[in-house]
């Protein structure tokens, strides 16, 4: 069995997923397929200040499937409901190389041990301190802390600029 890209509407990806394995199973296809893989990573954002976990996939309207390319198969796919295309010819898809499918079935599970911030604000932004005793000061971004999931934000304290390091949670973009 090879590995093949499958082109989406971007947006369906779960979707077709879903129905490529329910049609495969209800045609008794098991034989012809392998692994369906949708590329993700998981991405943390803070929405309302609390911290949200949220996948994000590295590919939107991709998807990729395990399969043996014969015309029932192919035909199979292709019938499935938000499926535009294979990638490569109508009639013939390009199998991925093995290293390719090595390299990314690695990012996808290095993804899922690995969790990225989403740092919502800029260096320079204006923001809003909505937690702790600086609540409603209004400062400017100095420095990020993706790491620690911290700013340095520059606030005016007695007329006098002063910078104070504060959570990504404590702060809202003005």
């Amino acid at each position: 069995m090879n590995w093949y890209v499958v082109h989406t509407l971007t947006g369906h990806e779960q979707k077709v997923k879903r129905i490529l394995e329910r049609v495969i199973k209800e045609q008794g296809m098991e034989n012809y397929f392998g692994k369906i893989v949708i590329p993700v990573e998981n991405l943390i954002k803070i929405k309302k200040g609390k911290k949200v976990m949220e996948e994000r996939r590295l590919y939107p309207g991709y998807i990729v499937i395990e399969m043996e390319p014969t015309n029932e198969a192919l035909k199979l796919v292709n019938s499935v409901p938000g499926v535009t295309h294979f990638l490569g010819t109508r009639n013939k898809p390009i199998p991925l190389g093995q290293d390719e499918v090595n390299a990314l079935l690695a990012q996808v599970e290095e993804s899922k041990k690995k969790v990225v911030t989403k740092i919502p604000f800029a260096k320079g932004e204006r923001v809003t301190v909505i937690d702790g005793p600086f609540t409603d000061f209004v400062g400017t971004v100095e420095e990020i802390y993706p790491e620690r999931e911290k700013v340095k934000v520059m606030v005016v304290i007695f007329g006098r600029p002063t910078p104070i390091e504060l959570g990504f949670h404590q702060l809202k973009s003005f």
